[in-house]
């Protein structure tokens, strides 16, 4: 440890709950955490190995190091998600979102208006609120209104001067949209009355208000006040539209807040649910930027203690997809099955929607920031030592030994470089021998970048099984290459990926970013080879077996040998192979012409 007031301040720390902060030499704050046991979190950064080489450099940097030791683990993550906010470490996890949030007010008056407010004031009104989005402000505001005649003026209603006769009824009164308490037409204590039932579904919660219009409806319908108990009727039928829409839980679960995350190299996507009576009645996604390789575990802790104080949450229970450690003031549930479990994958889906439309967002505005996600994802994903900024594959394609050729294409950073695409026409392999030509092109491919002296790729794929695979790494032995480039190679069909002296395939998620890069890079290979193949035969005149098909043309031959690479493998396809690539006619036709072959 370089500065020897450093093992001073550790060996005085005490094992209590706190918050910690790191200064560098300037007296500059460069990070904030909290910790269970002050001395046995703080210590580890100096006495443990760091694999991410931004703490290494955070490490280096601190020369004083404060705390402040507080009686829970609560009041723990409150402190250190507020110090963070306000002195913003240049280390610590960004919680940035400048948007001021819209509420629902209930106006502390006589006759209370309820409206939308994006100011709050301690006037005794109550804010339902903050929402994520106006139009859910608007569409819970227009629900209301169809439901409740509430006044919209400005008026001072008080008793006196209601009584003084100073107010007239306007033109909501006549349009049926409000009561008139203005002229003492509706009582303070049934205006109250509506009050009750709008801060109920503003808690999500409609049973009350369903049960008194259900009451009304049967009151007129007795009384055969048939026009009055339609009009109650069509409040009965929004109100019901709209909870079915809000309602997708168990009704039972009530005062909920529900926490997923998803989460890359760079960034963790945290979704918050907030439920009331079975109905989501807040949702909003959180983007936090990672700065030292968080786990999702500190990522979420933090992102709940900062979207619960930012929404004004008091929820005691909270559900989330692992355990946490927040406290005692707050029930950790960790749904496995039913309603609950329902709730938290809806959440999860939420956060990886999100997550989808900001890479949508960032490949149009920030292309780089997009290449450099992936590029770090393919370097997990494949188990790679560096990032695969330079990408080579390889594809055979011969047609019975006519012509044979190979075509190598380039990628970098994660798209096309179509001007370091190359074709090889195959010189030392006599008849259609898939292994020696691979040999042969990666051997000249990579004999000329050496002579001259280009970049090699961080990443080779060839287009084949183990047999391809082992082709291949001959020509880089004899290049004394092997061991430098990392080279696997991608079956067909069940895309599995080989690489060297592993007799075990490894399979990527069918979904995954990096293998759609790999079938890109595959199929823009078979694509390149076929087409510069295709040039060779009109050139040379030569015709192969599929062009003695009748009703097979120029273009179906090409989409075939895109898809089986060999006519060997064509004449031996069945119908529905066939049928998925030139249709159901023409797949009949091949069939006839290699039956009796």
């Amino acid at each position: 440890m370089s500065h020897p007031s450093l093992e001073i301040q550790l060996q005085t720390l005490p094992h209590q709950p706190g918050v910690y902060q790191y200064f560098d030499a300037d007296g500059k704050i460069l990070y904030v955490g909290k910790a269970k046991d002050l001395k046995k979190r703080v210590s580890s950064y100096f006495t443990k190995k760091h694999d991410h080489g931004k703490t290494r450099v955070l490490v280096k940097k601190i020369v004083t190091i404060k705390h402040i030791v507080v009686e829970t683990e609560t009041d723990a993550l409150l402190l250190e998600n507020n110090l963070i906010k306000t002195y913003q470490p240049r280390y610590n996890i960004l919680l940035k979102d400048d948007k001021s949030y819209p509420w629902i007010c209930i106006k502390n008056e006589p006759f209370p208006k309820v409206f939308s407010t994006r100011r709050v004031f301690k006037d005794g009104s109550e804010y339902f609120g903050p929402y994520t989005s106006m139009k859910t402000v608007h569409t819970l505001l227009d629900l209301i209104r169809g439901l409740y005649p509430m006044r919209t003026c400005a008026l001072d209603l008080s008793p006196e001067k209601i009584r003084a006769g100073k107010y007239k009824v306007c033109l909501e009164y006549h349009l049926g949209n409000c009561k008139g308490p203005c002229e003492g037409l509706q009582t303070e204590a049934s205006y109250a009355l509506q009050v009750d039932a709008i801060r109920d579904i503003l808690k999500g919660n409609f049973k009350a208000s369903l049960q008194q219009f259900r009451e009304q409806m049967k009151t007129h319908a007795d009384a055969l006040e048939f026009e009055d108990a339609q009009r109650i009727k069509e409040k009965i039928d929004i109100l019901e539209n709209y909870q079915s829409k809000s309602t997708i839980v168990n009704p039972k679960i009530s005062n909920v807040d529900v926490f997923s995350i998803i989460s890359d190299e760079g960034y963790g996507y945290v979704n918050f649910l907030q439920l009331s009576y079975g109905s989501i009645i807040r949702s909003h996604t959180l983007e936090i930027k990672k700065k030292l390789d968080e786990t999702d575990e500190e990522l979420l802790s933090l992102a709940i203690t900062e979207i619960r104080q930012r929404f004004h949450s008091l929820s005691k229970e909270i559900y989330v997809p692992f355990h946490l450690d927040m406290g005692e003031d707050i029930k950790i549930t960790v749904p496995k099955l039913g309603d609950k479990k329902r709730i938290l994958d809806l959440s999860e889906r939420n956060a990886k929607y999100y997550r989808m439309e900001r890479f949508k967002q960032v490949k149009i505005v920030d292309p780089d920031r997009h290449a450099n996600r992936i590029m770090a994802q393919m370097k997990i994903d494949l188990r790679l030592n560096t990032e695969p900024r330079h990408i080579e594959c390889f594809d055979n394609s011969n047609i019975q030994g006519t012509n044979p050729v190979a075509a190598c294409v380039v990628f970098k950073n994660g798209k096309p470089s179509k001007k370091d695409y190359r074709h090889f026409n195959i010189k030392t392999v006599e008849g259609p021998d898939d292994f020696a030509s691979m040999e042969e092109v990666v051997y000249r491919r990579y004999k000329r970048l050496l002579d001259e002296g280009q970049s090699l790729p961080q990443l080779i794929i060839i287009d084949g099984g183990k047999g391809q695979l082992s082709s291949a790494l001959k020509s880089l032995e004899l290049l004394n290459l092997r061991g430098k480039i990392a080279i696997i190679s991608i079956a067909e069909r069940l895309e599995e990926l080989f690489y060297p002296d592993d007799p075990i395939p490894l399979y990527l998620d069918k979904k995954s970013e990096t293998l759609k890069v790999i079938q890109q890079l595959r199929n823009e290979a078979h694509r390149f080879g076929i087409e510069h193949h295709r040039n060779r035969r009109s050139k040379s005149a030569l015709t192969t077996e599929l062009d003695l098909i009748p009703g097979i043309g120029e273009q179906s031959i090409v989409e075939l040998m895109t898809q089986f690479k060999t006519v060997k493998r064509i004449s031996k396809a069945g119908f529905e192979e066939l049928q998925a690539v030139v249709g159901a006619s023409r797949a009949n036709k091949i069939l006839e012409f290699y039956k009796d072959k």
